[in-house]
This record gives C-alpha cells, structure tokens and sequence, in this order.
C-alpha cells in the first residue's frame, strides 16, 4: 500500500482506512494559504516543507458561518459539529487511493463541495471517498474559498489584478484539479484519466470548469449532480452568474458596510469579522458567488455548454425527485392563461393543451423540474454537435426519517458515495443495495466514460443507455433498485424545447 508519497513540495505521510487496503492523505496543501496580501487574489504556490508532513487529519474548513447550530435538515445530516476547526487558511485537499504502487495508474476523481458557494467543506461525512476507492478510483476531495472571501469582486481588485479579477473559489478549485494533474502519480493515479464532480453548487462548479478555455484537456469526463439549473417561467435563481460591473458595485457596499474604504484596509481585517460582517450584509443584499469576469468565466456557463464552447468528455448528471421544482404562480386559471402568454407567446395554446400545464400546486401551476429540463436539454444540444455520450438519472427511492424529507436535495450523496452507515437515518436493505449500484454505476463512469457493468457479484447491472434526442433513456434510482426508463411524456419534450430556447437567448 502506498502510506508514504512524494509530492512536488514534500513527503506525506497517510493512515490505513477503515479498510487497511486504502490509504487516506488529509489535509495535503496544494496552494500558499490564501491570507494577507493573498487574500482576494488567485490561489499562490504552495512553499515546500521539511520532512514528512503527516497528512492524518483534516485541514480546517474555508471561513463561513459556524456549521451545526440550526435545526434544518442538514444541519441533522452532516453540519453537526460546531466546533470544528475553521481559518482562513483552507486551501487543502484530500485524498483516498487503494493503489499499491505508483505504476498503476488509476483512474481520480476530483471532487468539489456544494453549499450555495456560502457553506459547505470537504470534511462533511457522507464525502468520504474510501467506498468509492475500494472500487479502484482514487479520490480527490479540494477545498475551496466561500462567500465574499471567495467571490468578491473590487474596481481596486480588477484595477490591480486584471488576469484574475475575481472567482478566487472557482480558481482554487482549478488550482486543485492542476495539482492533482502534477503529483497524483505519486499516489498511484493517472493524470490522464481523471473525473471532475460535484452536487449543487459543486455541480454548478463542475459545469464553470467545464466550459472555462483553459480547462480543455485537463480532464476526461464530467458529472453534475443537481447543479445544472434553467428556470422555465421566472428569472433564474442563486446561481445564474452576475456581471463583473454588478459583482464590483456589490463588493464596494460590503467595504462601506464594513466601514473601510480600500482593499488594502480590507486585508487588514480579522477573517471571522468580515464572515459576521457579511452574514448581516447579506440579509438586505445579494450574496456573492461566480462572476462573469471575462477571464476565468466569460459567459453564463449553461449557454457556453448549449454553444459547444466547453470541454467535450462523456457528461453523466441528474437530480433528485422532488428538489427544485418552479410553477406558474397563478391564483387562478384566467391567471394562468394571462401568465402563460406572457411566457410561451405563440405557443400558449400548445402549453395549456397539456394536461400537466392545468395541474395545480401550492406554488401554482405546471410543476417542472428546474434541474432535469436544464440537463436534459444540454444532452441533446451535445448531441447535435456529435459530443461523447451524455447519461441522466433521478434519484427518486424513499427516505426513512421522523421528518418525512422526500427524495430531497443532497441526500443522494450518502448514496453516492456509498456512506450510508454514517447517516442517522434508519436505512434498511434495499437501500444499502441501491447505494452499493449508485456507487458501481458511478465509479464505472469514471473509469471508462459509460456507467455500465457489473455488480459485486457478478451479475450485469441494469443498462444504462445514453439521453438522446430519438432514445430518450433515463435510469431512476428507486427504493427497488436501479430501473432503466424511456421518456414519454410531450410535455416533458416541449418544456426541453422552451428551456433550449431561454438559454440561447440569455445575455
């Protein structure tokens, strides 16, 4: 096994797993800590260090608000310690390899967090990547900057940096990816076949880094986990990008807000005051998270995907069933044909002739998933421009729990990644052996580029066929299993038509 690694600034030392045949590296730094004079500037190289770093626990988590003091479900799930550690000086990653020595080559995913770019850690407990490394993919899990450490933008900023105005999160992340390109090697893994994932905003993370110029060629596949988004009806929501213009004249209100006036003075400020400071700002303005700099993100990342303007590898995304839905939010049906004209145009009789369109909600009419049509209409614009396969799932079993949480955002992850025994909630069979295809399907998407092959005992797993627009194929992870489905439904298919139309047209 490999327990001691040499990296481009130093030796690592790992502990055995749960499982001794995997090794875990914790809290490896892959970038100059990102304070002082690299505060609100693109991640530095990281120093070398003296001897053996002992690479056993986790690094602190990026500045945000302290985790685990609310009553929400996440706060249930995996934010649950208050008093883990946290500091500015956060940029760490981690990593889970099986490999027995430097000559195998196998496959690394590169994974990044979600959180709303606000929240969120590697350290978070369904994250971990031993399940995933038992498979024989190694596993990279890269933290990153939050909030308005991570995405602030600055006129004094853009004046003084302007090749990295802004994106410093996004920058870190890629930092990683890079990192994880030059030493991974020495953990037993092949540069050239490497995976970049994420769920929510790491999902929306994962789809910047693939459409941004500079990644092209520096990984070999994607998946988006509940992070590509279009709102079919209203205006977009939290992760629509800003411009830099806008992202500036928010960044000079929190400096007033803070009562200075430079980014020098900024610098100056202890990091848990600017974290408090901006959990109040935040309450009567709008939080900070990527950019359109022109630079790092040039475009809304969604509409570069659609253009073909993004790296070509194998995609394989999707969502849970009931995260995320938006509705016409009429009070009545002679509303709903106002709203509906207002939206659709020309094509209002068309909309309100499907049934769909006259169910009603608390939120309104028409219920539509945000995520799946985004997805879903991404794959078939990939495939006009004859891309790698595309691959969509939703993840829809049910989910035991005194609350009732439905298939809700994130609670996929613990499937994902096989971690099922460390979540509180009252697991029985069926949902171990759903976890245990997720985790196969996945890991075999990140070796080959296609998620299907064989279960732990041998037995073909359920194809998985690619989205296309005249096979339509889905896989649903339901409580009984894996089961595989072809799209039906015409409303479904014009909504895909609508969302295509409304990202194309964005500015």
């Amino acid at each position: 096994m490999i327990r001691i690694a040499k990296t481009e600034n130093g030796m690592v030392q790992g502990v055995p797993g749960a499982d001794p045949r995997v090794t875990s590296f914790k809290g490896i730094p892959f970038a100059a800590p990102p304070i002082g004079a690299n505060r609100w500037r693109a991640p530095q190289p990281c120093e070398d260090w003296e001897g053996t770093l002992l690479a056993y626990e986790y690094a602190p988590i990026s500045i945000q608000d302290i985790p685990g003091l609310g009553d929400d479900v996440y706060c249930r799930e995996w934010h649950v310690d208050p008093e883990i550690p946290m500091n500015e000086d956060c940029l760490y990653l981690n990593i889970w390899t099986g490999a027995k020595s430097t000559e195998e080559k196998l496959p690394v995913l590169v994974w990044f967090f979600g959180g709303g770019f606000q929240w969120g850690y590697t350290s978070e407990m369904e994250f971990n990547g031993e399940r995933i490394a038992r498979r024989g993919v190694i596993v990279v899990t890269v933290n990153y900057r939050l909030g308005a450490l991570g995405f602030m933008a600055h006129p004094e900023l853009t004046a003084a940096q302007p090749e990295a105005p802004a994106n410093f999160g996004s920058l870190d992340q890629q930092a990683g990816l890079k990192w994880v390109i030059r030493n991974i090697e020495a953990f037993g893994g092949d540069p050239q076949n490497i995976t970049i994932a994420g769920q929510s905003a790491g999902g929306a993370s994962v789809l910047t880094q693939l459409t941004c110029e500079e990644n092209y060629g520096l990984f070999q596949k994607a998946i988006i986990l509940s992070g590509m988004f279009k709102h079919p009806y209203g205006e977009d929501g939290f992760f629509a990008p800003v411009t830099l213009a806008e992202a500036e004249k928010n960044g000079s209100d929190f400096l007033e807000f803070m009562g200075v006036n430079s980014i020098e003075e900024a610098r100056m400020l202890d990091a848990l005051y600017i974290r408090d400071k901006y959990a109040q700002y935040a309450q009567n303005h709008p939080r900070m998270a990527f950019i359109i700099d022109g630079k790092f993100c040039v475009d809304t990342p969604l509409k570069r995907l659609f253009q073909n303007q993004h790296a070509r590898v194998p995609l394989l995304a999707g969502n849970t069933g009931d995260e995320f839905f938006e509705c016409i939010p009429a009070v009545s049906e002679e509303e709903l044909r106002r709203m509906a004209k207002e939206i659709f145009g020309e094509r209002t009789e068309e909309f309100l002739g499907f049934e769909e369109a006259w169910k009603k909600t608390e939120m309104g009419y028409a219920p539509v998933s945000v995520c799946e049509g985004a997805v879903k209409a991404a794959f078939l614009k990939n495939e006009e421009y004859g891309n790698p396969e595309c691959y969509y799932y939703r993840f829809a079993p049910d989910i035991p729990g005194w609350d009732n949480p439905g298939s809700f955002h994130s609670v996929d992850l613990w499937f994902f990644f096989e971690t099922l025994g460390m979540c509180w909630r009252p697991f029985v069979g069926r949902h171990f052996d759903l976890a245990r295809l997720m985790c196969n399907y996945w890991t075999n998407f990140m070796k080959t580029g296609n998620p299907n092959g064989e279960d732990a005992d041998r037995t073909q797993m359920p194809v998985w066929e690619s989205y296309k627009k005249d096979s339509r194929n889905e896989m649903t992870f339901v409580s009984e299993g894996a089961v595989p489905a072809v799209e039906q439904s015409d409303f479904t298919k014009f909504m895909i038509e609508h969302v295509t139309k409304r990202v194309l047209k964005d500015k």
